[in-house]
């Protein structure tokens, strides 16, 4: 291991601001995924948590609401609730402070828009997540949380010295003040507020029992093109799906009483989230998940429809239709719990813009990495429904009432995490789906139907962008309804689509893959369904956009469908043919260079410590450790370097005014490291350390490589 040299170079201009979030900003920022997200007040809105719901009628006497609602999407304390008031926008701030000072009332705030996604609503829950320096005892950390009123419940796995709190009686502010202000503590290294946003159902149902599912499988006819469905008789010569393998299906309600939801042994674990209790059946307009849950494991019955997998079981999971935190953590952790092997999301936020905070990007890590005894749940999501990359920016005109106007930044924080399948739809014809989102983080394509695209905001009202004037073709995905006349339409069975049809479909496919080889993990998973696609190709110009995204890269790779649309015939062969072959052990290495190097004050090449690799072998996982100490962090950029010279930028300019760095990067907190993944590890890495300014010193302590093959 050796280390090169100092050099210098020319100075660059310091940023303005301090560690963390400045002071006077603590109400307007959000901490999130290692972003610092701007929020408005929304004037008309407040939010308060009530640890008693029985006080709730006085207080809705007194404060005279035009509306309420609860928007408690998991309970951190027994029977506590989080309520949301609409009021004139003259009264908001007289009866905010009203209910602050209130006993019953642990907080109160205003509701927040992000500016990056107009008309997402956040709302604060009663929790934040701290992340301390490693060496900080826990005698100071409880010094700091007794300080500004907070009380810790558990410890976070996974992360080093991490916490989760909840806000107590004595705190005097609400959880994103906090949170901000622990932010600009050097001790602290983050510190997120647990926000709850509302979840975007993505299929709108357009119209209304084997031979007509021609996504599974069709010989032709009107609007069809040959090969447009996923060869799945000739996957089902092999397997139609084994009972030991548990598809959990996270949606709104579920109409077990339809036929092709039953039979024996169907039903595992079933879990309302919203409601607490086992019984996850459909409310009001809760068609959604009947739908998702007929796709992927429809059982066959001699009568109706038969999803991909009907031979599988399914867990079923109501979700609370809100995301935060604890919801996503008690989502996951019940599948893993339960066995659930793969994991089917047919759901998005219901934002423009949606970072990922630490814990929930844990908690799908947790069920990628930890779920089926080490080996991996396979967690499969839509990509979305608004023709928009999963993450970029688009120029945005023509949105009604100009809701969304110039260039406009978008992201799906779940369907950019590399733990992920996420899944774009195609059509009946091959070509896309005109509403399909896209970009450079979808795994693969799955037919669906057509449709214009639309974005479902948190108001509760669907939005259509820019208008599309051409005719859109394409057939609609036959599923199981709701029975009666409760569903989309009067009968059992219905047209269905989005990317919301799609997903389900590559996830009863990954349920065939596991009936014949178990022991596959969620990574193997993800790779045979990408290396066994068909590569449409649709090279007409985007309707909406103009682009043109349907081909493939030297990578095999296209924007629109990834890696191809799904094949399941060929991926239960190459699951079942691997099951059939020899396995190698995948090797874990881990080498250290923990020679401190002073790091020159504003030197443009900075310098590079090395770490030399003896053994070959395709990389599959990827963390780097830094340890450095510098008066003033943000003065520094760190950049991985391959072997092959390929860079990585782990860390940007971005620390404040924090001294000491102690953090590990991985393909979870670092997306920019998936692009390694599958490169030959053996030969030379170095870390480049460069103080971009002058004045300030530091040294950087200890870096860490484990790598994976």
């Amino acid at each position: 291991m050796t280390s090169s040299g100092p050099s210098s170079g020319g100075a660059s201009g310091r940023p303005s601001g301090g560690q963390g979030v400045l002071p006077g900003k603590e109400g307007v920022i959000l901490q999130r995924g290692g972003e610092e997200l701007q929020l408005y007040k929304v004037r008309n809105r407040l939010t308060f948590y009530l640890s008693d719901p029985a006080d709730l009628s006085e207080l809705v006497a007194q404060g005279q609401p035009q509306q309420v609602r609860n928007i408690t999407p998991q309970t951190t304390d027994q029977g506590s609730v989080v309520i949301e008031w609409q009021l004139p926008t003259q009264r908001l701030e007289a009866v905010l402070a009203e209910l602050r000072a209130a006993p019953p009332v642990l907080y109160a705030s205003h509701v927040y828009e992000l500016a990056l996604s107009p008309g997402t609503y956040v709302y604060l829950a009663n929790q934040l997540t701290v992340q301390f320096t490693d060496a900080l005892p826990v005698a100071q950390i409880e010094a700091i949380a007794r300080s500004i009123g907070i009380v810790p419940t558990r410890v976070l796995a996974g992360s080093s010295n991490t916490y989760c709190f909840r806000v107590g009686p004595t705190a005097q502010e609400n959880p994103l003040k906090l949170a901000n202000r622990l932010a600009r503590n050097p001790n602290v290294l983050l510190a997120e507020p647990n926000v709850i946003m509302a979840i975007a159902p993505l299929y709108r149902p357009s119209d209304t029992r084997y031979p007509e599912q021609w996504h599974l499988f069709h010989r032709g006819g009107p609007g069809l093109a040959a090969g447009s469905h996923v060869s799945a008789e000739l996957a089902w010569d092999i397997t139609r799906g084994s009972r030991s393998v548990t598809i959990a299906v996270t949606d709104d309600g579920f109409d077990l009483a339809h036929r092709d939801l039953q039979g024996p042994g169907k039903i595992v674990a079933p879990r309302d989230l919203k409601n607490k209790d086992g019984l996850p059946i459909p409310r009001h307009n809760e068609n959604h998940g009947t739908a998702v849950a007929g796709v992927a494991l429809g059982e066959e019955t001699g009568d109706g429809i038969v999803g991909i997998a009907p031979g599988c079981s399914l867990m079923p999971l109501r979700t609370t239709g809100f995301l935060d935190d604890d919801s996503i953590e008690q989502l996951f952790d019940w599948a893993i719990e339960q066995g659930a092997d793969v994991i089917s999301c047919s759901w998005s936020p219901a934002s423009v813009y949606f970072s990922l905070s630490r814990r929930i990007s844990q908690a799908v890590n947790r069920a990628a990495t930890q779920g089926r005894n080490g080996k991996g749940c396979v967690v499969v999501f839509s990509a979305g429904n608004a023709n928009r990359p999963v993450e970029g920016k688009v120029e945005e005109s023509g949105w009604p009432r100009n809701l969304i106007k110039g260039l406009t930044s978008w992201l799906s924080g779940f369907a950019v995490h590399p733990d992920v399948i996420t899944v774009s739809a195609c059509t009946s014809l091959n070509q896309k789906a005109a509403y399909s989102n896209w970009g450079r983080h979808i795994s693969v394509a799955a037919p669906s139907n057509n449709a214009a695209p639309n974005m479902a905001l948190s108001t509760g009202t669907f939005d259509t962008g820019p208008p599309i004037q051409v005719q859109l073709l394409g057939r609609s995905v036959l599923t199981s309804d709701r029975t009666g006349d409760q569903g989309y339409t009067t009968d059992d069975f219905t047209g269905f689509g989005g990317t919301s049809s799609a997903c389900p479909l590559v996830a009863g496919i990954a349920g065939l893959m596991l009936s014949v080889n178990p022991d596959l993990t969620a990574a193997e998973v993800k790779q045979i369904l990408q290396s066994t696609t068909d590569k449409i190709i649709d090279k007409a110009p985007d309707p909406q956009l103009g682009q043109r995204y349907g081909t493939y890269d030297s990578n095999g790779h296209s924007f629109w469908f990834g890696y191809g649309k799904v094949n399941a015939a060929a991926a239960v062969k190459a699951a079942q043919a691997k099951a059939l072959r020899d396995r190698t052990l995948h090797q874990t290495l881990t080498v250290q260079n923990s020679t401190a190097f002073p790091i020159p004050d504003d030197a443009p090449n900075g310098i590079r410590s090395a770490l030399d690799i003896s053994t070959g072998g395709s990389l599959q996982d990827i963390k780097i450790f830094i340890q450095a100490e510098h008066e003033f962090l943000s003065d520094l950029s760190f950049t991985l370097i391959t072997p092959q010279n390929q860079s990585v930028l782990l860390q940007g300019r971005t620390l404040g005014r924090q001294t000491r760095l102690q953090r590990t990067y991985s393909l979870v907190n670092t997306p920019a490291l998936r692009r390694l993944i599958n490169t030959e590890v053996k030969g030379r890495w170095q870390l480049q350390v460069i103080d971009h300014v002058p004045e300030h010193t530091g040294q950087l302590q200890r870096w860490d490589l484990i790598l994976g093959i």
